[in-house]
């Protein structure tokens, strides 16, 4: 279930109302009027079941609401309530397979965004990657790729290639771009300071990896791998199960690929350098591509489901 708390116009409050209350899936409606200040108005609340949750907000949100006034969406995780339960119940499809794509929008408009921090993380990570490739240290590569922050970015260019929104797309590609820029040459520097003092070296970078080798050495289950990950990750954001991403940041090679680069790259081995840069564009790729078919699928499927199923309760204005 989802909570929305909204602040009304007044000559709008009935408006809003009749809305709520002709959308099959809503329950618990309060009207409080005259009770906001900043902006003024009424305040009306209600709780809605996650799969009328996203046409309940874009119907808001063609009234201007969130112009006008205030819509806020919060997700309720325990309501002990017959009324929810029936609501849920009237509401078509399953929640868990309800995409809220102003959730989505707003979600990966702040992950796709550059900032001190995710540069900070994405450094970290190719920094804490480079240790991993020298030492041949599988546990410091596993790290590495939880820590790193890319997903955000290829989650919002995914999402703005759906939604035909340039201004995300170009938000994500430049927190990817420079993001990785800034963490490779970070990297560079800090492979040269270690080497300068013995604890890297050219002759651990060329010897026989056995753990951490495949980082320049793409091949297709590099790219199979990529694509099943962004199914995933996609799936975990679409459907709020948030702990998926941890799943998704540890199976794909991004960061530990970049980092390699760069540490090859200082050493002037550009063999390494560019196989490594292959598999972080495939993997980039391969991730994008299968966010896009993702959000493209669960549109479709549910713009059908949406199509056959039952008229709400009575008209909304």
């Amino acid at each position: 279930m989802l909570h929305l708390r909204l602040i009304t116009p007044s000559d709008r409050t009935d408006a809003v109302v009749r809305l709520i209350e002709g959308t099959v899936g809503t329950t618990h409606l309060v009207v409080l009027p005259g009770a906001a200040r900043n902006p003024s108005g009424d305040v009306v609340m209600c709780d809605v079941a996650r799969e009328a949750g996203d046409e309940l907000i874009g119907t808001l949100r063609a009234l201007d609401l969130d112009k006008t006034g205030s819509i806020a969406v919060e997700n309720i995780d325990l309501s002990l309530s017959r009324r929810a339960d029936k609501a849920e119940d009237e509401a078509p499809g399953e929640g868990a397979d309800a995409v809220l794509w102003e959730h989505l929008a707003d979600a990966t408009h702040e992950e796709s965004t550059l900032s001190v921090t995710y540069v900070a993380f994405i450094t970290l990570a190719t920094m804490i990657a480079a240790c991993g490739v020298v030492l041949d240290n599988a546990v410091l590569i596993v790290g590495a790729m939880a820590v790193g922050p890319e997903f955000g970015p290829l989650a919002g260019l995914s999402t703005a290639l759906v939604q035909r929104h340039p201004r995300l797309a170009l938000r994500s590609l430049t927190a990817l771009l420079v993001g990785f820029g800034v963490a490779m040459a970070v990297t560079v520097g800090f492979s040269l300071f270690m080497d300068a003092v013995h604890l890297f070296s050219q002759e651990k970078l060329d010897a026989d990896r056995p753990n951490t080798g495949f980082v320049y050495a793409p091949d297709w289950f590099s790219f199979v791998v990529a694509v099943l990950a962004g199914i995933a990750g996609t799936l975990s954001l679409t459907s709020a199960k948030s702990g998926a991403l941890v799943g998704v940041a540890i199976s794909v090679t991004t960061v530990p690929a970049a980092a390699n680069a760069a540490v090859a790259l200082s050493y002037g081995d550009t063999k390494q350098t560019w196989g490594s840069t292959e598999q972080l564009l495939l993997n980039l790729l391969g991730i994008v591509l299968a966010g896009t078919l993702t959000l493209l699928t669960q549109k479709w499927l549910w713009a059908k489901h949406r199509g056959a199923r039952v008229p709400s309760r009575g008209a909304p204005l």
